[in-house]
């Protein structure tokens, strides 16, 4: 099974980790304990909406109707489980919508932007939410978010895109895909052009592919799972991984906080770089009952345990390493504990 354990290694996120125990200790016998004290009714003849704020394709699509797959079973009442793709906005319309119109009874999750809470810290303009008041479920991997490039463009890596124009697919005002390349700009000087109006990584990467942009950003684990000839023929310079460190698969691909020339740019760039840790992650609604968050965590503990999921996982080689919603929480609190001057300086980076 391909089991990954690089997020102890990430920054400012190693002190929330580490301070708050165990991800398969602590956090989940607490979950199931809430669980155990309650009496809650079961979730026997509901439907539960699995919410993906993206179109279909892509990571979090993939992600979002692999859980929908498995969860039921673990539900008590083993309700249905139903995958619905929403996309729109960077997927700050599914966000809203959790936050907002959603049942508060636990039948509607979502799988939404792994930039939820820093969209909020930012002011993204669209944003209906405080992210920390959201229930988190449960987290089934880290997200590695990268920078591609065609292997014709000019922008062959970062030092030769500040000296090209080079242009880049955008996938949504809060997508990584127009975000992070506006961020580059302003912090290190590099020259993507966001050409916006793509729906989703697969449309982006087509784009690409057909020569109407030079670059796409998607997730490492969609290019190994759906481009696997790109990467072996070599048809796309990797240009920048969006993390805090290179993971172990992509030495030769510079992490974010690398590209930082002051101490200040690096602060920033922690900041954008520590969403890899959010990565696919499942939530739902402000003001769901505590008996039934605690059945939702509980089960979610329960499939990342199962033989049949893990088969799954090992069988299709997938980015695994999920993390409890207690712990997923916590996270999520802590990220709203950052200084108004690196907000502000992020703010500015990104351009509005």
């Amino acid at each position: 099974m391909k089991v990954e354990l690089f997020l102890d290694r990430w920054g400012v996120v190693t002190t929330v980790l580490l301070s708050t125990g165990l991800v398969f200790g602590s956090a989940f016998s607490s979950a199931t304990n809430a669980l155990a004290q309650s009496t809650p009714s079961d979730f026997a003849g509901k439907t539960i909406s699995v919410y993906i704020g993206s179109d279909a394709g892509g990571g979090y699509d993939f992600y979002g109707r692999l859980l929908a797959r498995h969860f039921g079973q673990h539900v008590s009442g083993k309700p249905t489980v139903v995958p619905q793709n929403m996309p729109g906005a960077g997927s700050l319309r599914a966000a809203n919508y959790l936050y907002n119109a959603a049942p508060k009874d636990g039948t509607a999750i979502g799988i939404i932007t792994q930039t939820v809470a820093l969209e909020e810290l930012l002011g993204t303009p669209g944003v209906q939410y405080q992210s920390n008041k959201f229930n988190w479920i449960g987290r089934l991997t880290p997200n590695i978010d990268v920078s591609v490039t065609w292997h014709t463009s000019k922008g062959k890596d970062i030092e030769s895109s500040k000296l090209h124009v080079i242009p880049v697919a955008g996938t949504g005002a809060g997508n990584v895909a127009e975000v992070m390349p506006r961020v580059l700009n302003e912090i290190i000087g590099t020259r993507f052009n966001v050409i916006a109006g793509y729906k989703g990584a697969n449309a982006a990467m087509l784009a690409m592919e057909r020569g109407e942009v030079d670059g796409a950003a998607t997730s490492w684990a969609n290019l190994k799972i759906s481009k696997q000839d790109w990467l072996n023929e070599k048809k796309i310079n990797i240009v920048v991984q969006y993390t805090p460190e290179r993971h172990p698969e992509l030495p030769g691909v510079p992490a974010l906080v690398e590209l930082g020339r002051t101490d200040e740019d690096k602060q920033v760039l922690a900041l954008y770089g520590s969403t890899a840790i959010i990565g696919r992650s499942f939530t739902t609604a402000p003001d769901v009952p505590g008996d039934k968050i605690a059945m939702l965590r509980s089960a979610f503990d329960a499939m990342v345990r199962d033989t049949s999921f893990l088969s799954e996982i090992e069988k299709g080689k997938l980015e695994f390493e999920p993390l409890s919603g207690i712990e997923l929480q916590a996270i999520i609190a802590e990220a709203r504990n950052l200084s108004e001057a690196v907000k502000e300086r992020a703010r500015r980076a990104r351009g509005f």
